[in-house]
């Protein structure tokens, strides 16, 4: 069963696809449809290079699909300039990554407190919401920390904790997992689905890990033809 079934459609993907330039031109994305709801967690797996990240990129607005439509609560990306989707992108998206993208001359909370900076929150406000995101995400009293005293683990929750402390109303993960053991995988994704949940958030996962996936409500396979519906072999289950 489908968590939010009830919920409405935030973000939809209408017969998508995207060419890179080349002799021929290379097609990565082909007929992609997909609908997703407010509150769902939606987990996107396929073999490299099928264009997993792609996808990503084409729903955050960062790139243009040559065919089809892409609709974040009823606004169609491809009618906004590149100041108005850097805006929707802004207020209403967050994003973790593989690599974390912490910044090292930053500390933890000055890390989190980046899109509450872009978008002009207050100074308390932001304050109290930097220190709640850590909190939520078990590093409370942490705050002044530097990266590199912070483990894998600990670098990812201050990822999840910046993407989320704005209240995003989409995440957005790209192998969020990829560099971290099994049991410390399990925690982080979690913690993901808690606080997406707690907050009303949609979120759509790229992974070649089935223990990502095993975190979503839906699994969906991407291959050249599209979107599928995905059953894992049994023996992959027990890969991270």
């Amino acid at each position: 069963m489908v968590a939010n079934a009830g919920a409405h459609t935030l973000l939809t993907l209408a017969d998508v696809s995207k060419r890179f330039p080349g002799s021929p031109p290379r097609t990565v994305l082909r007929d992609v449809h997909l609908d997703l709801r407010a509150g769902e967690c939606v987990a996107i797996v396929g073999e490299s290079g099928v264009g997993k990240s792609t996808l990503l990129n084409l729903v955050a607005g960062l790139d243009r699909p040559d065919g089809g439509r892409i609709v974040f609560d009823g606004q169609e990306l491809a009618t906004l300039g590149d100041d108005a989707a850097t805006l929707l992108r802004r207020r209403n998206m967050g994003f973790v990554f593989q690599a974390f993208h912490v910044l090292p001359n930053l500390s933890a909370a000055q890390n989190v407190a980046l899109p509450l900076l872009l978008n002009q929150v207050p100074r308390a406000e932001a304050t109290a919401r930097v220190a709640a995101a850590l909190a939520a995400v078990g590093l409370d009293g942490r705050g002044d920390t530097p990266p590199r005293e912070l483990s894998g683990g600990e670098l990812q929750r201050v990822a999840i904790a910046r993407a989320l402390v704005h209240r995003p109303r989409l995440l957005l993960a790209d192998e969020p997992t990829g560099n971290l053991d099994r049991e410390t995988a399990m925690r982080v994704l979690g913690l993901l689905r808690a606080l997406t949940r707690q907050h009303g958030t949609a979120a759509l996962l790229v992974t070649h890990s089935s223990v990502a996936a095993a975190a979503a409500d839906r699994v969906l396979q991407l291959t050249p033809d599209g979107l599928t519906p995905y059953a894992p072999p049994s023996h992959a289950m027990r890969a991270v």
